[in-house]
């Protein structure tokens, strides 16, 4: 007699609580009151899951390998005070600001040269930036932005004509009544004349403040206030001292004290003064600029330099420069760090500058200091009211599923 075969047992239930784990990762990665609060250091997937004003970066030479959210807009300064010096500011200043990452050359000419920060001139405006280093060539019947090959501009090497960029600027200050730019230019033009047609094609000569209106011998600058009811609203140095006179555009070096660029001014614990410089203790001049990028742009190791090491830098060209807080800090993409980044380091000048505190955030209007709370959402720039900035309790069904179904949290990092 055949033996009587076992009947398989029946199949087991659909996963319930799979479906539901699923249901409750799909929810909470589309739910932008879950994932788009985040704040400063913490991790991120995309620019959108972050805090409005922050950025979605990776930092992965200071250990942090996956995305967090990171500073990029620091606080503007007249959100606490609009009746200062303009030497009693802070303003972050991007090097060779022009020198987008990727950026193709308008030659038609592939760029064979460095590329210094990620985003346009009117991006970096938008996103605070005030402080602006343009290099300056004869090319080409004109005058264009682009680096030097052999002392000289080259088709792969140009970025573009000077007035394109200078018109961006102008298109910010006319739609920004309030807002003021300095620019730096490293000076090649020989042509004569060529800063004031270049300034005149771009709709930029009204907007800029008189030379002789600009105080020597260590003296206060204008209210910021006044400058701009003036409309008084650019200043643009140059490197070339015989322009001061011959078109009215202010040599840097008069006005202006300077730390050395490059690598050999980011050594620890020293701040020299470049060469074209009075040193850093020279009260003679009223305006303080602190450079801190490298020779050559290294996009990796810049969210590194941005970080603790250039607050560092700040900490000791303080002390170089008679106690005095920089009014323009230069970087190397200026959106690149592990948390608050060259966002973090104008707001600690600022902080100094405005009313003695250790930033600007703690600064309150009658000029004393309040306590800081560090990773809170600075005020001044950010709009806490908004639905990015709103952090709402999840739903009680969600709360019930992450609670009973801990593998939810698994399927939710899945989509980070």
């Amino acid at each position: 007699m055949a033996k009587l075969q076992k009947e398989p047992p029946p199949p087991p239930p659909p996963p319930v609580f799979l479906v539901v784990v699923f249901a409750a990762a799909v929810l909470l990665c589309s739910c932008p009151a879950a994932v788009s609060a985040r704040k400063v250091g913490e991790t991120c997937a995309l620019g959108r899951n972050c805090d409005a004003g922050l950025h979605c970066e990776t930092c992965v030479t200071d250990g942090n390998v996956r995305p967090r959210c990171t500073r990029v807009s620091p606080v503007d300064p007249q959100s606490k005070a609009r009746d200062l010096p303009f030497n009693r500011y802070s303003w972050l200043t991007t090097h060779n600001s022009f020198a987008r990452l990727g950026a193709r050359s308008q030659t038609g000419t592939a760029i064979a040269t460095a590329w210094n920060q990620q985003d346009t001139v009117t991006q970096q405006l938008n996103n605070g930036v005030r402080g602006l280093m343009l290099d300056m060539y004869d090319f080409r019947n004109d005058i264009w932005l682009c680096h030097s090959y052999g002392g000289a501009c080259q088709n792969f090497t140009a970025f573009t004509p000077a007035v394109n960029v200078l018109r961006e600027i102008e298109a910010f200050l006319a739609a920004n009544p309030s807002e003021v730019i300095t620019i730096f230019i490293e000076d090649y033009v020989e042509s004569p004349m060529g800063l004031t047609r270049v300034f005149n094609a771009s709709g930029l000569t009204r907007y800029l403040f008189p030379a002789a209106r600009m105080p020597r011998n260590g003296g206060d600058w204008p209210l910021l206030s006044d400058m701009v009811r003036q409309n008084h609203r650019l200043l643009a140095f140059t490197s070339k001292p015989d322009k001061e006179a011959a078109e009215g555009f202010p040599h840097e070096w008069g006005y202006v004290v300077e730390n050395q660029y490059g690598t050999k001014g980011m050594v620890d614990g020293s701040c020299p003064s470049r060469a074209e410089s009075a040193a850093m203790s020279d009260l003679s001049r009223s305006l303080v600029l602190v450079n801190y990028f490298r020779d050559l742009p290294n996009f990796p190791e810049a969210c590194k330099d941005n970080s603790a090491r250039l607050l560092a830098m700040l900490d000791t060209c303080h002390a170089a420069s008679a106690g005095r807080w920089p009014n323009f800090i230069a970087v190397d993409f200026y959106k690149r760090s592990d948390r608050g980044g060259a966002a973090e380091a104008t707001d600690k000048a600022n902080g100094g500058l405005v009313c003695g505190c250790g930033t600007i955030s703690a600064c309150n209007s009658n000029g004393t200091c309040s306590p800081h709370k560090r990773g809170a959402t600075p005020k001044g720039i950010f709009n806490a009211t908004s639905d990015a900035a709103a952090v709402r309790r999840l739903p009680a069904t969600l709360q019930w599923q992450l609670l009973v179904l801990p593998s939810t949290v698994i399927a939710l990092l899945s989509c980070l």
